[in-house]
């Protein structure tokens, strides 16, 4: 599970496309970003499958990261502190471990319930607190490998979860060995079978109630602890919000009759929306997933990107600045790769369900791209700007 976490933690960090305009989870200059791909933008649910993965295993892995920690903790305070150089080693490794597990593992899930009381941007903070707990995880996992050959060598791997309760046995402390074993064991109240099975059940039961923002159908109704996971009412645009127009400061009169649509490329234009509700609309079924592991699917009207970009000449742009009435905040402003801008699915909508979109879901138009991370698909878009 926590490499199917890791492995979609930096699969959502490249779905940004850090290395354009804008979209780097640091400042220019600061910190550094994986960066290898365009993120593509087939399959259209390709991002939603990914954020899924990555917020359902990571909330599934807390009963066996409380498991861990249960085991490795009392480490931390034997005495003395330090044996031998190996031994610091391996104190080092587990203080990194215990602490980039617990800093990970509890930012995503505030993350997950959109609460930040920390004083920190989460993303580059989750993105490098990521970097700290894989390392002190694969030094942990190489320091510890000869104790599990030899553990699994002399007991077998299966042969000590048949015991029952009466049976089960502390292993034998040796002071010479590095064990976690007790020294004066108290008699044991659970079986290792009754753990492994009390830790299957905690994440089975998290995943019942997490797991159906991401999932979607019968499943939506149990996702009790997710922000957006119940029932929101009826209509076409009765779906969930990320952000809403209140939060964003984006008022009526900001997205009213007055509004242009500024567009830039080699020329420039200006769009009233009544013009680009004149222009050729097409109708695509396309996700949005939000990084904190919801998805939906709706059905959105608009204009292709690639005709706008026709109307000031940019058909050959490789990438596309957009951004939105929002005055401040994270995100009003997102950067496209040329296969985003060619696909003939990426439109700025202007309907939803075969509505209007709703000021909250980014009237008066918004961005829908396949395959994006959610905040990517701009609201109350104010300007698009094409360059090569």
């Amino acid at each position: 599970m926590i490499v199917i976490c890791a492995v979609t933690g930096f699969l959502s960090h490249a779905a940004y496309n850090p290395g354009l305009d804008g979209n780097a989870t640091q400042r220019a200059g600061d910190g550094f970003d994986l960066y290898f791909f365009d993120w593509p933008t087939s399959p259209a649910w390709i991002y939603a499958v990914n954020q899924g993965l990555h917020v359902i295993t990571g909330i599934v892995a807390i009963p066996l990261l409380f498991a861990k920690l249960w085991s490795a903790i009392p480490k931390l305070f034997e005495w003395p502190p330090v044996r031998s150089p190996a031994h610091a080693l391996e104190r080092l490794s587990l203080a990194l471990l215990v602490g980039g597990s617990l800093f990970v593992f509890f930012t995503g899930i505030l993350n997950v319930q959109l609460w930040y009381p920390f004083g920190f941007g989460f993303l580059p903070a989750h993105y490098y607190g990521a970097f700290i707990f894989l390392a002190a995880l694969t030094l942990h996992v190489a320091i510890k490998l000869p104790v599990v050959r030899r553990s699994f060598g002399e007991r077998g791997v299966v042969r000590p979860l048949r015991d029952d309760l009466e049976h089960t046995r502390p292993e034998a402390y040796d002071h010479e060995a590095d064990s976690t074993a007790p020294e004066a064991p108290a008699a044991p109240t659970l079986s290792r079978r009754g753990l492994i099975a009390t830790i299957g059940a905690g994440s089975l039961g998290l995943f019942i109630v997490s797991a159906g923002q991401a999932i979607g159908g019968p499943l939506r109704r149990l996702a009790v602890l997710a922000p957006r996971g119940g029932d929101i009412g009826g209509g076409p645009n009765a779906f969930p919000v990320n952000k809403s127009a209140a939060t964003a400061k984006v008022t009526p009169a900001l997205a009213g009759a007055n509004w242009q649509l500024q567009l830039e490329g080699p020329s420039r234009a200006s769009l009233f929306r009544f013009q680009l509700a004149d222009m050729e609309q097409h109708t695509e079924d396309l996700p949005i997933a939000c990084v904190e592991g919801w998805s939906t699917t709706q059905t959105w009207t608009g204009v292709r990107l690639r005709d706008l970009a026709k109307i000031v000449g940019a058909e050959n742009a490789t990438e596309l600045v957009v951004e939105s009435l929002q005055p401040t905040g994270a995100f009003r402003k997102a950067a496209f790769a040329r296969n985003q801008l060619d696909d003939e699915r990426s439109l700025l909508a202007l309907r939803v369900n075969g509505e209007d979109l709703s000021l909250d879901h980014g009237f008066p138009a918004r961005i829908i791209i396949p395959g994006a991370p959610g905040v990517h698909n701009t609201k109350w878009v104010s300007s698009m700007k094409w360059t090569s």
